[in-house]
Protein backbone atom coordinates (compact mmCIF):
# COMPACT_ATOMS: atom_id res chain seq x y z
CA UNK A 1 0.00 0.00 0.00
CA UNK A 2 0.72 3.61 -0.03
CA UNK A 3 3.31 5.06 2.31
CA UNK A 4 2.29 8.29 4.11
CA UNK A 5 3.78 10.49 6.93
CA UNK A 6 1.02 11.44 9.28
CA UNK A 7 0.15 12.39 13.08
CA UNK A 8 -1.66 10.02 14.87
CA UNK A 9 -3.55 12.68 17.02
CA UNK A 10 -2.84 16.41 18.12
CA UNK A 11 0.47 16.33 20.62
CA UNK A 12 3.97 16.30 19.98
CA UNK A 13 6.58 14.48 17.82
CA UNK A 14 5.53 11.22 19.23
CA UNK A 15 1.95 11.46 17.44
CA UNK A 16 4.12 10.87 13.97
CA UNK A 17 4.56 8.01 12.04
CA UNK A 18 5.14 6.38 8.66
CA UNK A 19 1.89 4.55 7.71
CA UNK A 20 0.30 2.53 4.80
CA UNK A 21 -2.90 4.30 3.62
CA UNK A 22 -5.41 3.69 1.15
CA UNK A 23 -4.79 5.64 -2.55
CA UNK A 24 -7.13 8.81 -2.29
CA UNK A 25 -9.57 9.25 -5.04
CA UNK A 26 -10.11 12.59 -6.21
CA UNK A 27 -12.97 14.74 -6.42
CA UNK A 28 -14.93 17.64 -8.17
CA UNK A 29 -12.16 20.25 -8.63
CA UNK A 30 -9.42 18.25 -7.56
CA UNK A 31 -6.49 16.19 -8.94
CA UNK A 32 -4.09 13.27 -7.79
CA UNK A 33 -0.73 13.16 -7.99
CA UNK A 34 2.30 10.64 -8.18
CA UNK A 35 3.81 12.75 -5.47
CA UNK A 36 7.69 13.70 -6.27
CA UNK A 37 8.78 15.97 -3.89
CA UNK A 38 7.05 17.81 -1.31
CA UNK A 39 7.76 20.89 1.06
CA UNK A 40 8.36 21.28 4.60
CA UNK A 41 6.64 24.39 6.69
CA UNK A 42 6.44 25.64 10.27
CA UNK A 43 2.71 24.84 10.21
CA UNK A 44 3.16 21.36 10.07
CA UNK A 45 4.63 21.00 13.49
CA UNK A 46 1.82 23.69 14.04
CA UNK A 47 -0.92 21.84 12.89
CA UNK A 48 -0.11 18.87 14.75
CA UNK A 49 -0.02 20.34 17.87
CA UNK A 50 -3.71 21.41 17.59
CA UNK A 51 -3.75 24.84 15.43
CA UNK A 52 -6.54 25.67 13.27
CA UNK A 53 -6.98 27.60 10.28
CA UNK A 54 -9.97 29.53 10.14
CA UNK A 55 -12.45 27.50 8.06
CA UNK A 56 -11.35 24.19 8.81
CA UNK A 57 -13.20 20.95 8.74
CA UNK A 58 -13.60 19.03 11.95
CA UNK A 59 -9.93 16.79 12.20
CA UNK A 60 -9.53 13.28 11.31
CA UNK A 61 -6.90 11.34 12.35
CA UNK A 62 -4.63 10.23 11.02
CA UNK A 63 -3.45 13.28 8.91
CA UNK A 64 -1.04 13.22 6.38
CA UNK A 65 1.97 16.40 7.04
CA UNK A 66 2.32 18.74 3.82
CA UNK A 67 0.53 21.84 2.90
CA UNK A 68 2.52 22.19 -0.45
CA UNK A 69 3.83 18.80 -3.37
CA UNK A 70 5.04 18.33 -6.85
CA UNK A 71 4.31 15.82 -9.18
CA UNK A 72 2.57 13.57 -11.97
CA UNK A 73 -1.03 13.73 -12.23
CA UNK A 74 -2.62 10.35 -12.14
CA UNK A 75 -6.20 11.26 -12.15
CA UNK A 76 -8.98 13.92 -12.15
CA UNK A 77 -12.37 14.85 -11.02
CA UNK A 78 -15.40 16.31 -12.40
CA UNK A 79 -15.09 19.55 -13.37
CA UNK A 80 -11.78 19.64 -13.76
CA UNK A 81 -10.13 21.20 -16.74
CA UNK A 82 -6.58 21.74 -18.27
CA UNK A 83 -5.18 18.67 -16.71
CA UNK A 84 -4.46 15.54 -18.16
CA UNK A 85 -2.56 12.36 -16.90
CA UNK A 86 0.92 12.46 -16.83
CA UNK A 87 0.87 16.30 -16.96
CA UNK A 88 4.39 17.43 -14.30
CA UNK A 89 2.38 20.10 -11.72
CA UNK A 90 2.27 21.48 -8.00
CA UNK A 91 0.41 23.16 -5.60
CA UNK A 92 -1.46 23.32 -2.64
CA UNK A 93 -2.76 19.95 -1.18
CA UNK A 94 -6.09 18.65 -0.18
CA UNK A 95 -4.57 15.79 1.53
CA UNK A 96 -1.00 16.43 2.94
CA UNK A 97 1.96 15.88 0.45
CA UNK A 98 4.18 13.85 2.74
CA UNK A 99 2.79 10.59 1.16
CA UNK A 100 3.45 8.87 -2.59
CA UNK A 101 -0.07 10.23 -3.64
CA UNK A 102 -2.04 13.31 -2.46
CA UNK A 103 -4.83 15.54 -3.49
CA UNK A 104 -4.23 18.73 -4.85
CA UNK A 105 -6.56 21.64 -5.20
CA UNK A 106 -6.83 22.07 -9.33
CA UNK A 107 -7.97 26.25 -8.41
CA UNK A 108 -4.39 26.52 -6.65
CA UNK A 109 -2.13 23.82 -8.91
CA UNK A 110 -0.22 24.83 -11.93
CA UNK A 111 1.91 23.11 -14.52
CA UNK A 112 5.76 22.84 -13.65
CA UNK A 113 8.02 24.87 -16.23
CA UNK A 114 10.59 21.83 -17.36
CA UNK A 115 13.58 24.00 -16.17
CA UNK A 116 12.13 23.37 -12.53
CA UNK A 117 12.57 20.93 -10.61
CA UNK A 118 10.34 18.78 -8.88
CA UNK A 119 12.59 19.90 -5.48
CA UNK A 120 12.17 23.44 -6.41
CA UNK A 121 8.54 23.45 -7.44
CA UNK A 122 7.48 21.84 -4.33
CA UNK A 123 8.97 24.70 -2.28
CA UNK A 124 6.86 27.32 -4.54
CA UNK A 125 3.13 27.16 -3.36
CA UNK A 126 3.72 27.97 0.21
CA UNK A 127 6.55 29.74 1.18
CA UNK A 128 7.51 31.62 -2.33
CA UNK A 129 3.70 32.12 -3.23
CA UNK A 130 3.38 34.23 0.52
CA UNK A 131 5.91 36.23 -0.01
CA UNK A 132 4.67 36.99 -3.53
CA UNK A 133 1.33 38.34 -1.75
CA UNK A 134 2.55 39.90 1.30
CA UNK A 135 4.83 42.06 -1.40
CA UNK A 136 1.96 43.00 -3.42
CA UNK A 137 0.11 43.91 -0.34
CA UNK A 138 2.76 46.13 1.22
CA UNK A 139 2.70 47.95 -2.53
CA UNK A 140 5.47 49.82 -2.07
CA UNK A 141 7.33 52.24 -4.74
CA UNK A 142 10.43 51.19 -6.03
CA UNK A 143 13.40 52.66 -4.17
CA UNK A 144 11.28 52.24 -0.55
CA UNK A 145 12.99 50.54 1.85
CA UNK A 146 11.40 46.76 4.09
CA UNK A 147 12.22 44.99 6.91
CA UNK A 148 11.55 41.28 6.97
CA UNK A 149 11.69 38.88 10.21
CA UNK A 150 12.82 35.64 9.48
CA UNK A 151 14.48 36.45 6.45
CA UNK A 152 16.64 33.33 6.44
CA UNK A 153 13.70 30.86 6.25
CA UNK A 154 11.86 29.88 3.07
CA UNK A 155 9.45 32.75 3.20
CA UNK A 156 11.81 35.25 4.20
CA UNK A 157 14.27 34.33 1.92
CA UNK A 158 11.67 34.29 -1.29
CA UNK A 159 10.12 37.62 -0.02
CA UNK A 160 13.97 39.50 0.42
CA UNK A 161 14.40 37.91 -3.46
CA UNK A 162 11.33 39.34 -4.58
CA UNK A 163 11.53 42.50 -2.77
CA UNK A 164 14.70 42.60 -4.51
CA UNK A 165 13.89 42.15 -7.67
CA UNK A 166 10.92 44.70 -7.09
CA UNK A 167 13.90 47.40 -6.50
CA UNK A 168 13.11 48.03 -2.70
CA UNK A 169 16.31 48.07 0.15
CA UNK A 170 15.77 45.14 2.30
CA UNK A 171 16.71 44.79 5.58
CA UNK A 172 16.90 41.01 6.74
CA UNK A 173 16.56 39.99 10.42
CA UNK A 174 18.03 36.70 11.44
CA UNK A 175 20.73 34.86 13.25
CA UNK A 176 24.28 35.76 13.32
CA UNK A 177 24.59 32.52 12.02
CA UNK A 178 22.86 33.22 8.74
CA UNK A 179 24.33 36.40 8.02
CA UNK A 180 26.41 35.51 4.67
CA UNK A 181 23.04 33.43 3.30
CA UNK A 182 20.81 36.97 4.12
CA UNK A 183 23.71 39.27 2.41
CA UNK A 184 23.85 36.98 -0.77
CA UNK A 185 20.33 37.18 -0.80
CA UNK A 186 20.48 41.37 -1.39
CA UNK A 187 19.88 42.52 2.29
CA UNK A 188 21.33 44.59 4.64
CA UNK A 189 21.32 41.39 7.38
CA UNK A 190 20.28 42.58 11.18
CA UNK A 191 21.26 40.53 13.57
CA UNK A 192 18.19 38.99 15.63
CA UNK A 193 18.41 38.95 19.31
CA UNK A 194 18.19 42.15 22.39
CA UNK A 195 18.57 45.28 20.27
CA UNK A 196 17.94 43.99 16.97
CA UNK A 197 15.44 47.07 16.81
CA UNK A 198 18.55 49.45 17.68
CA UNK A 199 20.41 47.54 15.03
CA UNK A 200 17.76 48.10 12.25
CA UNK A 201 17.53 52.04 12.99
CA UNK A 202 21.95 52.22 12.60
CA UNK A 203 21.65 50.31 9.19
CA UNK A 204 18.38 52.33 8.08
CA UNK A 205 18.98 55.81 9.69
CA UNK A 206 16.40 57.23 7.31
CA UNK A 207 13.29 54.84 8.54
CA UNK A 208 11.86 51.86 7.29
CA UNK A 209 8.88 51.95 5.17
CA UNK A 210 7.35 48.87 6.11
CA UNK A 211 7.74 45.27 7.77
CA UNK A 212 7.43 42.08 6.64
CA UNK A 213 7.11 39.89 10.07
CA UNK A 214 7.07 35.96 10.00
CA UNK A 215 8.22 35.53 13.02
CA UNK A 216 5.53 37.24 15.72
CA UNK A 217 5.52 37.64 18.90
CA UNK A 218 7.97 40.12 20.73
CA UNK A 219 9.84 40.82 17.66
CA UNK A 220 6.31 41.64 15.91
CA UNK A 221 5.55 44.20 18.70
CA UNK A 222 9.15 45.73 18.45
CA UNK A 223 9.02 46.14 14.61
CA UNK A 224 6.03 48.02 15.02
CA UNK A 225 7.81 50.61 16.52
CA UNK A 226 10.12 51.57 13.62
CA UNK A 227 6.94 52.58 11.57
CA UNK A 228 5.95 55.96 11.17
CA UNK A 229 3.05 54.24 8.93
CA UNK A 230 1.56 51.43 11.22
CA UNK A 231 -0.16 50.25 7.78
CA UNK A 232 2.54 49.25 6.35
CA UNK A 233 2.86 46.59 8.99
CA UNK A 234 1.80 43.05 7.97
CA UNK A 235 2.50 39.48 9.82
CA UNK A 236 2.56 36.01 8.78
CA UNK A 237 3.89 35.36 11.98
CA UNK A 238 0.96 36.27 14.49
CA UNK A 239 -2.53 36.15 14.76
CA UNK A 240 -5.08 38.78 12.89
CA UNK A 241 -5.65 40.42 16.17
CA UNK A 242 -2.14 40.70 17.92
CA UNK A 243 -1.02 42.35 14.61
CA UNK A 244 -4.32 44.79 14.70
CA UNK A 245 -3.87 45.92 18.04
CA UNK A 246 -0.68 47.34 16.53
CA UNK A 247 -2.36 49.10 13.92
CA UNK A 248 -1.24 46.61 11.06
CA UNK A 249 -2.68 43.70 9.50
CA UNK A 250 -2.32 39.72 9.16
CA UNK A 251 -0.82 38.70 5.88
CA UNK A 252 -4.03 38.11 3.28
CA UNK A 253 -3.05 34.84 1.03
CA UNK A 254 -4.08 34.92 -2.56
CA UNK A 255 -3.80 31.26 -3.17
CA UNK A 256 -4.68 30.89 -7.33
CA UNK A 257 -2.84 29.61 -9.85
CA UNK A 258 -1.89 32.74 -11.27
CA UNK A 259 0.28 33.57 -8.41
CA UNK A 260 1.90 29.81 -9.12
CA UNK A 261 2.36 30.57 -12.61
CA UNK A 262 4.22 33.68 -11.66
CA UNK A 263 6.41 32.41 -9.09
CA UNK A 264 7.63 29.38 -11.70
CA UNK A 265 8.21 32.06 -13.59
CA UNK A 266 10.41 34.28 -11.74
CA UNK A 267 12.11 30.82 -11.01
CA UNK A 268 12.91 30.35 -14.68
CA UNK A 269 13.79 33.72 -15.11
CA UNK A 270 16.79 33.47 -12.30
CA UNK A 271 15.02 36.30 -10.48
CA UNK A 272 13.95 33.88 -7.26
CA UNK A 273 15.83 30.45 -6.14
CA UNK A 274 13.89 28.60 -3.70
CA UNK A 275 17.37 28.14 -1.93
CA UNK A 276 16.42 24.27 -0.74
CA UNK A 277 19.30 23.83 1.25
CA UNK A 278 18.11 19.99 2.59
CA UNK A 279 16.12 16.97 1.41
CA UNK A 280 15.13 14.12 3.12
CA UNK A 281 13.35 11.01 1.83
CA UNK A 282 10.34 10.35 3.06
CA UNK A 283 11.43 7.79 5.29
CA UNK A 284 12.93 9.93 7.02
CA UNK A 285 10.42 12.62 6.70
CA UNK A 286 10.54 13.08 10.71
CA UNK A 287 14.06 14.36 10.81
CA UNK A 288 12.64 16.95 8.01
CA UNK A 289 9.67 17.90 10.32
CA UNK A 290 12.73 18.47 13.38
CA UNK A 291 14.78 20.57 11.09
CA UNK A 292 12.54 22.78 10.71
CA UNK A 293 10.72 22.57 14.08
CA UNK A 294 13.76 23.71 15.95
CA UNK A 295 14.01 26.75 14.30
CA UNK A 296 17.01 26.85 12.88
CA UNK A 297 16.86 25.91 9.46
CA UNK A 298 18.09 28.19 6.44
CA UNK A 299 15.97 28.88 3.24
CA UNK A 300 13.63 25.44 2.47
CA UNK A 301 13.57 21.60 3.28
CA UNK A 302 11.62 19.27 0.88
CA UNK A 303 10.94 15.77 1.28
CA UNK A 304 11.43 14.03 -1.97
CA UNK A 305 9.58 10.72 -2.62
CA UNK A 306 10.95 7.83 -5.15
CA UNK A 307 8.89 7.40 -8.35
Amino acid sequence: MPKAYVFTRDGGPETEALVDLDRPRPGPGQILIAVRAAGVNPVDWKLREGFRRPGDAPRVHPVVFGSEAAGVVEETGEDVTGFAVGDEVFGNTVTGGCAQYALLRADVTAHKPAEVSFTEAAALPVAAATAHDGLRQLDLPEGATVLITGAGGGVGSAAVQLARTAGLRVLGVASAGKKGFVESLGAVHVPSGPGWTERARAAAPDGVDAVFDLVGGDVLTEAAGLLTDRSKLITAGAAAQDVEKLGGHRLVRTRTRAVLDEVARLVVRGDLDPHVTRTFPLERADEALRAVEDGHSQGKIVIEVSG
